[in-house]
């Protein structure tokens, strides 16, 4: 495919999406459909449709509302002559017509659906602004060494020699992001092997924290794959279960605890109480996953107030549920990947105020960055 045709078949993909498709369905039809392309194509068409979901305000400001409108802001955007690729030849977009050279400036647009620009405002205060530009970007491409099987000396230079270049993460002990070859990571021995995994440098930061108060026995109330069960098991000899509202959702968790080297005890609801109570329950809840648009932008225009007022109901009764399982003098871990206050400090201290038995020993925030995703912690001590 031409670097045209690409442009031209990510606008066709984002009018499929814009009609109601998921973006990763629309993606996986289209490439079954082009078995003409190869996996330098894909990946160009996919990369052109999430930089235009990320920021979808601003290209339409800049080019229109629909898929080709979206691809010419998106090209102006980042500073290519529209004129480039818009030469109607072979597949690639139609010339532009005079209107779409009129078109405007993207000038203070902000790529957040309006109703959500009120409470991050408050929930970010002076970071906002930064937030929401970060939003606009990529998000870093990071690993978790394994410390059971390796250190990061060691699996940098496994990934190296798969073609990998990966970066240490200032002030943690198992975070890599990854700068070169990405997509050569899940073919790649050291990944095969269990020496790195893929997990965010917020929620090993997370996990770590936890790792330090030394459970015995840990309950991952709300576990899906199972990435914060494999990285604390990494990190201390716990006995671990897991659970999850959808049992599906730990489906590659027995392939992921064996590539690991790790124990993971997965756990029917009616199994939990059989193995209570545990000294850290950890509740990764249900949640906007504001902190994580960088990786799954279209959730930022498909999530909604209503949307919001769910999840936080369903988040107080996770918390009440879990909070039955833990241990005198054990931890109840709450996390989101959000920014929002209603689903992270609001929501500890209502958690607080309807349990009066157990004691908040802290909250951190991880803000969207460079090493991580935005991500929320709160603990709590049951002292009675």
């Amino acid at each position: 495919m031409t670097p045209a045709a690409r442009y031209q078949t990510a606008a066709e993909i984002l009018d499929e999406i814009l009609g109601g498709v998921a973006a990763e369905k629309a993606l996986t039809n289209w490439a079954r459909r082009a078995r003409f392309a190869g996996s330098k194509d894909r990946a160009a068409v996919r990369d052109h449709v999430f930089d235009v979901l990320r920021q979808r305000q601003s290209c339409a400001a800049r080019g229109g509302a629909d898929g080709r409108g979206l691809i010419l802001g998106l090209l102006r955007g980042d500073g290519i002559d529209p004129d480039t690729v818009f030469t109607g030849d072979g597949y690639g977009p139609a010339v532009l017509s005079e209107a779409e050279r009129e078109a405007g400036e993207a000038g203070d647009v902000l790529d957040l659906p309006s109703w959500i620009v009120a409470p991050m405002r408050e929930a970010l205060g002076e970071d906002f602004d930064r937030t929401e530009r970060a939003l606009r970007e990529r998000a870093p491409v990071m690993l978790r060494v394994n410390l059971a099987k390796s250190d990061p000396v060691a699996a940098r230079a496994a990934l190296a020699d798969e073609g990998v270049t990966a970066e240490p993460v200032a002030g943690s002990a198992t975070a890599l992001v990854v700068t070169e070859g990405a997509r050569r990571i899940r073919l790649g021995r050291a990944y095969l092997d269990g020496l790195v995994e893929l997990q965010d440098g917020s929620s090993q930061a997370a996990v770590a924290a936890l790792a330090g108060r030394a459970p015995a026995r840990v309950l991952d109330y709300c576990a899906g794959g199972g990435g914060k069960s494999l990285a604390l098991a990494a990190l201390c000899s716990a006995e671990i279960y897991a659970h999850d509202a959808d049992p599906a959702r730990m489906s590659d968790l027995p392939e992921r605890a064996a590539r690991a080297g790790a124990d993971i005890i997965r756990l029917d609801r009616e199994e939990i109480a059989g193995h209570a109570p545990y000294d850290l329950v950890i509740c990764d809840v249900p949640c906007s996953g504001s902190g994580t648009w960088r990786r799954t932008p279209e959730m930022k225009w498909r999530f909604s107030e209503a949307d919001l007022a769910a999840l936080v109901q369903t988040q107080a009764e996770i918390l009440d549920e879990a909070a039955a399982h833990v241990a005198p003098g054990g931890y109840l871990a709450y996390m989101t990947c959000s920014i929002l206050a209603e689903e992270n400090e609001a929501q500890a201290e209502g958690f607080g105020t309807r349990h009066p038995g157990f004691a908040l020993r802290g909250t951190r925030r991880w803000p969207v960055s460079a090493s991580g995703d935005g991500f929320f912690l709160a603990q709590f001590e049951r002292v009675s």
